[in-house]
């Protein structure tokens, strides 16, 4: 284990909000006093531990604005077979504490004082700090250009769609593209397929100006993703990928 990982203290957080995202997908709403602050793309590890003593551990990005606020939001995918998934979505009430310890990470995050512009790329469940990055943005009024392209399987298993949507809206909003690989329902005005070299330059994602790129999802997802960026011509060091599990396109 990562000695600086070893040193954060675990925290009591207490679920004060639960909220449907989709079918399978939920954003749970902690409060934790002792919460020190953390960036926009910075996760934490989530521990749960059984009576019998059993501990389960996993790690969730943070979804809400960075600051130093007592609320945070995680918003967690039910994997199939997933222990802590599985428990949360199924168990955890308003009311309950869990423990958990970060803010971790320092490579995936964005901070408005270093604002080049903002190129998002994700898939599935990637989104999930990407939403950081953009509630972030939106509250600091950041008028430098942001696009984000979206890959989901099906319209119905797009995370935060209105909450996206209202941020598009804003002054100097993100623009927003979806992309669906498996069908579209009728009338959609997005695109139909897998991100593809085609569809980043249709849709702007050049390096001109030089913007900072934040690519999340997948592992194939994300290696496909980076290859067309850098076949584009973005540096490797303006471009920041983080792999999650296998939901997504």
């Amino acid at each position: 284990m990562d000695q600086t990982i070893a040193t954060i203290p675990w925290l009591l957080a207490t679920a004060v909000a639960i909220r449907n995202e989709t079918a399978t997908v939920k954003t749970f709403t902690f409060d934790v006093p002792d919460w020190p602050g953390h960036l926009a793309g910075q996760h934490v590890d989530l521990r749960l531990t059984a009576e019998d003593g059993y501990v389960a551990q996993r790690s969730y990005s943070i979804a809400s604005a960075s600051g130093t606020g007592s609320h945070i939001d995680l918003t967690i995918d039910l994997v199939a077979d997933g222990e802590v998934s599985e428990f949360l979505h199924n168990e955890l009430r308003i009311g309950d504490r869990i423990e958990l310890r970060g803010p971790i990470g320092g490579y995936f995050t964005w901070s408005p004082r270093q604002d080049n512009g903002l190129l998002l790329l994700a898939g599935g469940s990637g989104i999930v700090p990407l939403m950081s990055i953009l509630r972030t943005r939106a509250l600091v009024k950041s008028e430098r250009l942001a696009r984000l392209l979206y890959s989901s399987r099906s319209a119905d298993r797009i995370i935060y769609r209105e909450g996206l949507e209202a941020l598009a809206a804003l002054p100097n909003g993100v623009i927003l593209t979806h992309t669906v690989t498996r069908g579209a329902p009728p009338g959609w005005k997005g695109e139909r397929s897998r991100i593809g070299r085609v569809m980043l330059t249709r849709r702007e994602f050049t390096p001109a100006g030089h913007p900072d790129v934040f690519v999340c999802g997948p592992a194939a997802f994300v290696e496909t993703v980076a290859g067309h960026l850098a076949a584009m011509g973005h540096p490797e060091d303006k471009v920041r990928t983080e792999r999650f599990g296998p939901t997504g396109e």
